[in-house]
């Protein structure tokens, strides 16, 4: 990954390919563009002109743009990078993390190819270290695993030095080093997603979370087919029994010993999703290497609490499992007996995330957490109502619910807190088993959040993530944001995490 570092130097004096700066768009009568706090020393060198020029090369300070011009002498860098983080802040307010984040990311995804670059952006505090770093971090991100050494396209930055920040000052340092931890383990979970079917299923996954769980401390058990038949999970076993590679349930443990909370994060891992029997159609199955994005969020969520050393216990759930047609798999009417002993009838086998968590949910109750917490890329419906970039947080708490909300937009994440109407659950009235896996087509996404109410152990308060927009960007990347597997959720359950340690939940 880009290596990150506090630098004493200043932006005109640093050594480095290009020097990274902000323009905004001002409020004053007049208009046009200024120049960030940070660039005072690269404005100098522009004769105090760097707003004028950049306005003649047609720069407008929006957020999401970047441009690019040759450094006048007095700068050790030979390219400037100007990023527009949007309309100047007030007199009294600061920028916004996020408008730091995403211009962060926007500058290090134009510099790739890049040695070395200086970032000398607004610092006013650790915050502004903090989203920097992560934005950086997280929009330099390529996945090259599969490409013939580079040759298909840039190589990331490489290095970047972020000025104007206090390399010897405590909260500054920790900002650093957790914005490298997190942006790690969400471009581990990005990694994931965007691993061809072929080389991650059940048992490989399982693989990635046992050697990982070495690494960091963090313990890791696998149950097995035979494992899952003993038990009796018969959801995941359902959904797994049309392929040739087995499912698996990973339970991955942090534990602090002086923690007085504990967390239990539930992840859909769904290697591939054929719709099984009800098959999806051409057009529908393309990107389904990414239904295992939820279970990909929790166990980085997991790992990173324990780069972190969190005061809460942390228990992540990966549902695994590959859904395919065969001989052998589940068939629309098929009832299957789930881990917690109700009967579920199948009425679509492409309703099989739900059939999953419901079994992780159901095992996750019986450590009686104070909080369950589960991701998943589940429905298309949530898709339709809040779009590509916005996940959906559904609970049995409406505080919790709100909090978890809060949380999100905290980390950066956009979310937005759905309902869970009563009258929806008589839609999954089953005259043959407890409860069918579908109900009314219109509400599909709070119907599937009902559904996995239901498996939840009494007295236990839990919300539900469908990342299934955000989970994986089928357009243009933008901001910190890649093509292909985003990291959705990864920041969302950390944060909460964090809030959980300090007290502040629960």
């Amino acid at each position: 990954m880009t290596a990150l570092t506090l630098s004493t130097a200043g932006a005109a004096t640093l050594r480095a390919d290009a020097v990274v700066v902000g323009i905004t768009k001002g409020t004053g009568p007049k208009g046009g563009l200024v120049v960030a706090p940070g660039a005072e020393a690269v404005d100098k060198a522009f004769g105090g002109k760097l707003a004028g020029v950049l306005e003649t090369l047609g720069a407008s300070g929006a957020e999401g743009e970047a441009t690019k011009l040759p450094s006048p002498s007095g700068l050790k860098a030979p390219v400037v990078l100007a990023v527009g983080l949007g309309t100047a802040p007030g007199e009294d307010e600061t920028f916004a993390a996020e408008s730091l984040r995403a211009a962060a990311g926007v500058a290090a995804r134009a510099l790739a190819g890049t040695k070395k670059a200086a970032f000398a952006l607004p610092v006013e505090a650790a915050e502004d270290v903090a989203a920097i770093a992560e934005g950086a971090l997280l929009g330099s991100y390529a996945f090259t695993a599969y490409q013939d050494g580079g040759k298909n396209g840039k190589a990331p930055l490489a290095e970047i030095a972020l000025t104007g920040a206090k390399p010897r000052d405590k909260a500054h340092k920790a900002a650093v080093e957790r914005a490298i931890a997190l942006a790690e383990e969400i471009n581990r979970a990005r990694d994931l997603v965007n691993t061809p079917p072929n080389d991650l299923y059940p048992e490989s996954f399982a693989a990635v979370a046992t050697a990982a769980g070495k690494e960091h401390g963090v313990k890791v058990q696998v149950l097995d087919e035979k494992a899952l038949t003993k038990g009796g999970y018969g959801g995941i076993l359902g959904v797994g029994a049309g392929s040739a590679n087995a499912p698996r349930l990973v339970r991955i443990g942090y534990t602090h010993p002086k923690a007085e909370k504990s967390l239990a994060f539930v992840g859909k891992g769904i290697t591939y999703d054929s719709g099984g029997i009800s098959l999806k159609p051409a057009g529908h199955n393309e990107t389904m290497k990414c239904d295992m994005a939820g279970a990909a969020a929790v166990f980085a969520a997991v790992v990173t609490a324990a780069r972190l050393g969190l005061k809460v216990n942390v228990t992540g759930w990966l549902a695994l499992a590959e859904n395919m047609p065969s001989g052998t798999a589940t068939r629309p009417g098929d009832v299957l007996r789930m881990y917690s002993g109700k009967t579920v009838e199948v009425l679509n086998t492409d309703a099989e995330g739900r059939l999953v968590l419901a079994d992780a949910l159901a095992k996750a109750s019986e450590e009686n957490p104070d909080a369950i917490v589960d991701v998943a890329t589940l429905t298309g419906a949530m898709m339709m109502a809040l779009g590509s970039r916005t996940f959906g947080v559904m609970a049995n708490d409406d505080a919790f619910r709100t909090a978890v909300h809060e949380t999100a937009e905290e980390a950066g994440e956009q979310s937005w807190p759905m309902p869970l109407p009563a009258e929806l659950r008589k839609g999954m009235d089953s005259p043959t088993a407890d409860i069918a896996n579908m109900g009314e087509r219109m509400g599909g996404g709070l119907v599937a959040g009902l559904f996995l109410k239901e498996f939840v152990g009494e007295g236990i308060t839990w919300a539900h993530l469908d990342i299934a927009g955000p989970a994986y960007n089928e357009g243009a990347p933008f901001g910190y944001t890649p093509k292909g597997g985003t990291g959705s959720a990864v920041r969302t359950l950390v944060r909460l995490a964090e809030r959980t340690a300090d007290g502040e939940l629960g």
